[in-house]
């Protein structure tokens, strides 16, 4: 999509001769000219220039406070200053030079351009044969200067040079110098700039000799890193690395997160700014590879890790995670089935110990399996990457909540899920501690210990031998005081005899576990934009309500076959809520003509119209968050609101005539004509919301 916001402004701009509204400023001479929010001017380096030499001349911009002009390459929507020349024969204009720009957001999007003073040089050479005497260079600018709003326009200008023989080379001053000593330089001699591209990410590393805390990139081509993602930075001790996300095509990227970019290009050429007054054009061909290997993990905090200090540190990390708040519980509980078999023999409670410890491994194996799956296909992953994934958020919180639901009592599932209760039968009671190893590892990936940190960077930046091997130890250690209790039955003496009390620690653990089950619906949520977040959040809400339901059936008729099946039928309708994805419902738009607006008011429907242009970053930024918002789609639904769309990328003399009349000289512009067909026209503000529309349209259609 955002290919077409880059690509059409110049073929809009070459139209616009015939409205008042983007009329033509100037008179061929210099300027200063002042339009809409900026001044333009054209300036020299120099008012002379040689026979067979050249010269710097450069368009200066100064602009209004908060309102900005364009890089070559815009961002999300935009695009950048133009020239086009009329030169006489022998003199020809070498490329327009554009300085670093800056990163301008807006929303969810993000424009690349100048919001200050900025000055475009290019060279002007005349060739030898040029007589001596006065020349002048005839300019058609163009423009598009944006705020909220976006405004094209255009002028025409011009310079006067005079032609003398033995005129000497101009000294770099005044704003073009100052451009001039800023343009990005090609790298030197003693830097190297190398690229390497995984399946989601670009990790750029620039190597100088030095250490390097500040960069940014921005490429010449669009469609290839997400503009508005953070670019993340890692110092190295002699440059720099930048870790940025590729770009995934926004259609189809807001409800579902971890969708994969495209095929890698073959080179990445760009600009990379390193300060206001460093900047360089870089350019490196993409080698694919996994982007974690390109990463050195994080350190210890006494120096440097080996496998051997990782093993100690995962294994005592591990031991550590017991005591977070999201496996304590489960231990604890653990601990009290103990003290209800204390009574049985300890090769028994030995295996329940190994078993429970076997549990916790298979399941820190399958996650790291699945971890170095991901990682093999380019995509930068670490401890927790599962929490990544909405399903699996979706299926944990739900289990979780459900688990909690029986231990505040509403229903009783024995407490068979960590092996409590004396009365489960040997493979039972087995398999109860084996799935309590499961449910102790899956409630601690969200946990990171102290001393994991270091032990965990290292094992995944190693071979998949030494990273199965880290976290073996990790699983260990996680599994080692249970272990412990299981081999000595006797200790189990430092822990409370059975009784009443038991009963309010169950329930004081489920507010633990409901605790949890809020953070992890905060995380649901996170992964998604901030309209799709709280919907998404509200659907995984109305899960939890109808897995009550479920729990209310096991409590209301325990112990019988009807009732499980029930709840098994009500627990699956309850996960479908918010697994379900529907299908896109967005509405269509109907081109803007007069024909299109005067035949629906004649209908007596009343008229939606989006004056836009694919240029226009606040309209992108409202259309998303606003004109597809569920709540203003079902109001254009439900209200038979006719939907006109009028694009105004491309310059279009009905549209200026229209956004004319409606005393608008720009996009965006939102209009309600409401119903019958005399009624005066709604003009909304620019910046929407989606209270504004609504409110909007229910005054508009009584």
């Amino acid at each position: 999509m955002t290919h077409i916001l880059r690509t059409v402004l110049a073929l809009a701009l070459a139209a616009t001769s015939a409205h008042a509204q983007l009329k033509e400023l100037g008179d061929g001479g210099p300027g200063p000219i002042k339009a809409p929010h900026l001044t333009a001017e054209m300036v020299s380096l120099s008012p002379n220039v040689a026979p067979g030499g050249s010269v710097y001349v450069g368009l200066v911009v100064t602009l209004d406070d908060k309102w900005h002009v364009y890089w070559k390459n815009a961002g999300d929507s935009g695009n950048p200053p133009t020239i086009t020349w009329t030169l006489p024969k022998g003199v020809t204009a070498g490329e327009m030079l554009y300085p670093p720009p800056s990163r301008l957001p807006l929303g969810p999007l993000m424009d690349f351009g100048y919001d200050s003073a900025v000055t475009f040089p290019l060279s002007i050479t005349v060739d030898p044969i040029v007589p001596a005497g006065l020349i002048h260079l005839d300019a058609a600018v163009h423009w598009l200067v944006c705020r909220e709003v976006c405004i094209p326009g255009k002028a025409k200008m011009g310079i006067d040079l005079h032609v003398v023989p033995g005129a000497p080379p101009a000294t770099r001053v005044g704003p073009i110098g100052d451009a001039l000593n800023h343009i990005p330089g090609t790298l030197p001699a003693d830097m190297k700039f190398a690229v390497l591209g995984g399946k989601s990410d670009f990790v750029l590393t620039l190597t100088r000799g030095a250490s390097q805390s500040k960069a940014e990139f921005y490429p010449f081509g669009p469609d290839l890193i997400q503009n508005a993602a953070e670019q993340a930075i890692e110092p190295q001790k002699d440059g720099i690395r930048l870790r940025i996300p590729r770009y995934v095509d926004s259609g189809t990227s807001s409800d579902h997160p971890n969708t994969a970019a495209g095929p890698l290009p073959a080179t990445l050429h760009g600009v990379l700014k390193l300060s206001e007054t460093e900047a360089y054009d870089v350019s490196a061909p993409v080698v694919p590879g996994e982007i974690a290997a390109a990463v050195p993990p994080p350190s210890a905090p006494g120096g440097s890790v080996t496998f051997l200090s990782a093993l100690g540190l995962a294994f005592f990390g591990g031991i550590i995670l017991n005591l977070m708040p999201c496996v304590f519980p489960v231990l604890f509980l653990k601990g009290l089935a103990l003290t209800q078999s204390s009574g049985e023999e300890r090769s028994r409670l030995r295996n329940h110990g190994l078993v429970y410890t076997l549990g916790i491994l298979v399941s820190f194996w399958l996650i790291v399996g699945a971890l170095l799956i991901v990682r093999a296909g380019g995509t930068q992953a670490g401890w927790g990457f599962q929490l990544q994934s909405p399903t699996f958020l979706t299926l944990l919180a739900a289990g979780i909540f459900f688990f909690a639901l029986s231990l505040a009592g509403l229903f009783d599932i024995g407490l068979s899920l960590t092996s409590v209760g004396g009365d489960l039968a040997k493979k039972e009671g087995y398999t109860g501690s084996f799935f309590t190893g499961v449910l102790a590892t899956v409630v601690a990936t969200p946990c990171t210990a102290p001393l994991m940190g270091a032990a965990i960077g290292f094992a995944l930046a190693q071979p998949p031998a030494i990273t199965f091997g880290v976290f073996t130890a990790l699983g260990l250690g996680l599994a080692a005081p249970y272990m412990l209790l299981s081999a000595q039955p006797a200790w189990t003496r430092i822990l409370p005899r059975p009784g009443a009390w038991m009963e309010i620690f169950k329930q004081i653990t489920a507010a633990i576990f409901f605790a949890t089950v809020i953070w992890l619906t905060y995380v649901y949520g996170a992964l998604f934009s901030a309209g799709q977040g709280i919907y998404r959040i509200a659907l995984l809400l109305g899960c939890f309500l109808v897995l009550a339901i479920a729990g209310w059936v096991l409590g209301k008729w325990p112990a019988k076959w009807s009732s499980s099946i029930a709840a098994i039928i009500i627990a699956v309708i309850a996960l479908a809520i918010p697994l379900y994805q529907p299908k896109d419902t967005t509405l269509v738009w109907t081109p803007y003509s007069q024909q299109a607006l005067d035949a629906a008011r004649k209908d007596g429907h009343a008229v939606f119209i989006d004056f836009t242009a694919a240029w226009c970053l606040s309209c992108q930024v409202n259309e998303r968050a606003v004109l597809r918002s569920n709540d203003v789609q079902h109001q254009f639904a439900s209200k038979k609101i006719t939907l006109l769309k009028a694009d105004w990328t491309q310059y279009d003399p009905e549209i200026t005539r229209e956004l004319a009349s409606l005393n608008r000289s720009g996009v965006p512009t939102y209009v309600i004509y409401p119903n019958g067909p005399t009624t005066a026209p709604d003009v909304l503000p620019e910046l929407l919301t989606k209270s504004i529309v609504l409110d909007a349209l229910t005054k508009d259609t009584k």
